[in-house]
């Protein structure tokens, strides 16, 4: 349960921080979102694709909107 809110908190702070325009700190944080959900995988609180397919996305959220 830890490992998931960790995910989703990381998310929304990510998501938050592109909301506001604040594109350079987003970009320095991707690689602690990726570091979340690559956790949560390993330890099977999430599946390897669905933390795959987040990252993915995540990462081309922050591409469209820099």
């Amino acid at each position: 349960i830890r490992r998931k809110s960790s995910c989703e908190v990381v998310e929304k702070k990510l998501k938050k921080l592109i909301t506001e325009k604040k594109v350079s700190e987003a970009k320095a944080f991707l690689p602690q979102v990726q570091k979340a959900f690559d956790k949560a995988a390993k330890m099977g609180t999430i599946k390897k694709g669905t933390a795959d397919r987040k990252k993915s996305r995540l990462s081309a959220f922050v591409k469209k909107n820099s």
